[in-house]
C-alpha cells in the first residue's frame, strides 16, 4: 500500500523519469512509437495516480473546508483529463508503425468534437490549479514552506518553455513537497491539524 509520504516522493520521481525517458527517446529526432514512448507514458500515468493520492492528503491537511474540497475535485478532474491524454498517447503508440502513422491518428482523435479542449487544452490545466490551491493552503498553515507555492507554479509552467524541462519541474516538486515525504508534516497530513 502506498503511504502519503511515499506518494509525495514517488510522484515527482516518476514524473522526472517520464521527462528523462522522453529526452532519451527523442535523441534520434523521432519520438514514438516504441518501448521508450510506452515506458515514459506509463511512468507519467503512475505519477498522476500518486499525485491524486497527494491531492486527497493535502485536502485533509488543509482542513477539509469548501476551498480545499473544491481544489481536490478540480485537481482530480484535471488529472482525469491529463490521464486520458496519456492513455490516448499509449494507444496511438501501440496502433502505429511509425511517427507518421501516429500523427495521422492523433489528428483523427483530436478532430472528434470536444476532445481537444477537454483532453488537451483546458482540462489538464485544472490539475495544476487544484494542486496549486492546496499547496497555498498548506503553506498558509505552515505545513509547507512559504515558497512552496512558487515552486509548484514554476513546476507547472517550466514545461511550457520546452518539454525537455519536465525533469526540472519534477525537481522543483521534490523540493516543494519535502516536508511531506520526509515526515516533517506526517502528523498534519494524517490528522488535518495545523502546525
Amino acid at each position: 500500500m502506498i503511504t502519503s509520504r511515499t506518494a509525495f516522493l514517488a510522484a515527482p520521481v516518476l514524473m522526472g523519469a517520464y521527462g528523462l525517458i522522453r529526452i532519451l527517446g527523442g535523441l534520434d529526432d523521432s519520438r514514438g512509437p516504441g518501448p521508450a514512448w510506452s515506458l515514459g507514458h506509463l511512468c507519467f500515468l503512475g505519477a498522476l495516480a500518486l499525485f491524486v493520492r497527494g491531492l486527497a492528503d493535502m485536502r485533509t491537511a488543509a482542513g477539509r473546508g469548501g476551498l480545499s474540497t473544491t481544489a481536490l475535485w478540480t485537481g482530480t478532474a484535471g488529472a482525469v483529463a491529463l490521464g486520458a491524454q496519456f492513455v490516448i498517447d499509449l494507444v496511438v503508440g501501440f496502433l502505429s508503425a511509425d511517427r507518421g502513422a501516429m500523427d495521422e491518428l492523433f489528428v483523427r482523435i483530436q478532430d472528434v468534437p470536444g476532445v481537444l479542449p477537454a483532453v488537451y487544452d483546458f482540462g489538464p490545466l485544472l490539475f495544476f490549479v487544484g494542486q496549486l490551491v492546496l499547496v497555498c493552503q498548506l503553506a498558509k498553515r505552515r505545513i509547507l514552506k512559504p515558497w512552496a507555492p512558487v515552486l509548484v507554479l514554476m513546476a507547472a509552467t517550466v514545461p511550457l518553455a520546452g518539454k525537455d524541462l519536465i525533469p526540472v519541474g519534477a525537481l522543483l516538486l521534490l523540493v516543494a513537497f519535502a516536508p511531506l515525504y520526509r515526515g516533517v508534516a506526517t502528523v498534519e497530513v494524517k490528522t488535518g491539524a495545523t502546525a
